[in-house]
């Protein structure tokens, strides 16, 4: 679920514990979680509403100054139901701590590179991860659409390569950009393929 980086950190500091979105289908349920920025949120309730009966105050819980501005970002997909989602912040990104961890054992530099030639194997445009991390090792902080360019990639298709290998904790995002995290950097000094 899409959450803009203000609602991510008001549902991390607990000022925030809604969001509202229009879906022809929900994509998510109670007790479902995701990743918002660096922390692991919650899906505690969800109800279908009805938009003229959202007050003031659960547009301030959602993260919104008035009710209007909450309608407004609404106006999209008009003939979707609205729904009102509970949140709450449940734990930090477990991948924060994955990419710190640059203690790798033979076994962990193995396992990694199990997982990276899987991913080669299934994909359709070719072996594409140690590309990808040796282009990030090279050029950190540079943005995705250069990147991507460089190896003849489309950006979208490029920056979900980039979220696999995050979630093995070798990479992480800037501000601009991307870097390799010291597991990452760890993983590339070892690995012999």
């Amino acid at each position: 679920m899409l959450l803009t980086a203000a609602v991510a950190r008001g549902i991390a500091d607990g000022s925030v514990d809604l969001a509202f979105r229009r879906w022809g289908h929900p994509r998510i349920r109670p007790g479902s979680s995701f990743i918002a920025l660096t922390h692991v949120i919650e899906v505690t309730s969800m109800e279908r509403v009805d938009p003229a009966k959202i007050t003031a105050k659960q547009a301030r819980r959602a993260g919104y100054e008035t009710v209007d501005d909450l309608r407004a970002t609404l106006c999209v997909n008009t003939h979707n139901p609205t729904y009102r989602l509970g949140l709450r912040c449940i734990g930090e990104d477990p991948r924060i701590a994955l990419r710190a961890d640059d203690d790798l054992s033979d076994d962990d530099v193995a396992d990694i590179r199990s997982r990276l030639d899987r991913m080669d194997t299934r994909s359709q445009n070719g072996p594409w991860t140690h590309d990808i991390l040796a282009l990030i090792g090279r050029r950190p902080g540079v943005v995705s659409t250069d990147l991507a360019a460089e190896l003849g990639r489309d950006r979208a298709g490029f920056k979900n390569d980039v979220t696999k290998l995050k979630k093995l904790g070798l990479t992480e995002s800037l501000e601009v950009g991307y870097a390799l995290s010291p597991r990452g950097v760890e993983f590339l000094r070892r690995d012999n393929t």
